[in-house]
């Protein structure tokens, strides 16, 4: 008798829920973890390191790890082609299936790895891009991967440092999104982008939540723009001494 091979008991026993995602870790046959998304119609499985799929593209841990090394060797004669393109397509869509798994499960610092991921081979397609518009077709998500990768590295930095660090987390990530909507439009949209709002509140909600006033980081911008240089270099040093 053939050995079955449907999932009707897992879908059966986890239940999809339309609202959010829907993820969890469980134990591989071999005892590592595996990283599941419920989907309505099935379920998405991903390995936790490495490549979502469990590929090694070229004996490499990822494909732009792979494409990297190619470039490297190629040099100036290194371009992307149609099989290349196709594949960096592939790898940004098992990347954002796991980075949004892992916020939902409040992994933060898997997520803000898979950010990174993403934001380094955008990056690397940008500058080898076949045509502008396969790049803008990823460079369009850029916001949003930044977006995700603030909010992961600022809820990181509460559970380890806590409040003060995470809202440095947050204002860098905003100053990221400003730089990069005054780059992409002519007139920048600042505090009226949906998403710096969405982290400004985060920022808000922390300070009165933790009772923090201006972090030293603030303080320290705040005496730059004032022009007090000598309350800065204290506020510098203040900054170095809790770093080490």
């Amino acid at each position: 008798m053939a050995r079955a091979q449907h999932v009707d008991h897992i879908l059966r026993s986890w239940r999809y829920r339309p609202n959010g995602v829907v993820a969890r870790v469980v134990k591989g046959s071999d005892g590592r973890d595996l990283l599941q998304m419920r989907l309505e119609l099935g379920l998405l499985q991903m390995e936790v390191e490495g490549r979502p799929d469990g590929e090694q593209p070229g004996e490499h841990a990822t494909y732009y790890d792979y494409l990297l090394s190619k470039a490297f060797e190629e040099g100036e004669d290194f371009s992307l082609d149609e099989i290349n393109c196709r594949e960096i397509d592939r790898e940004f869509v098992q990347f954002y299936h796991r980075r949004i798994c892992w916020l939902s499960l409040q992994q933060y610092c898997s997520a803000a790895e898979d950010a990174d991921h993403t934001l380094a081979l955008m990056d690397f397609s940008s500058q080898y891009s076949p045509s502008d518009e396969w790049a803008a077709s990823h460079e369009q998500y850029r916001p949003f991967v930044l977006f995700q990768r603030t909010q992961a590295r600022a809820l990181a930095a509460l559970e380890d440092d806590g409040p003060e660090r995470a809202m440095d987390e947050i204002n860098d990530g905003v100053q990221r999104l400003r730089a990069l909507y005054e780059e992409q439009l002519d007139e920048p949209l600042y505090e009226e982008e949906e998403l710096i709002e969405r982290l400004n509140a985060l920022k808000d909600s922390l300070r009165e939540h933790y009772d923090v006033g201006p972090t030293l980081t603030e303080q320290l911008n705040e005496a730059i723009a004032r022009e007090e240089y000598e309350r800065a270099a204290e506020l510098r040093d203040e900054i170095e001494r809790r770093t080490q």
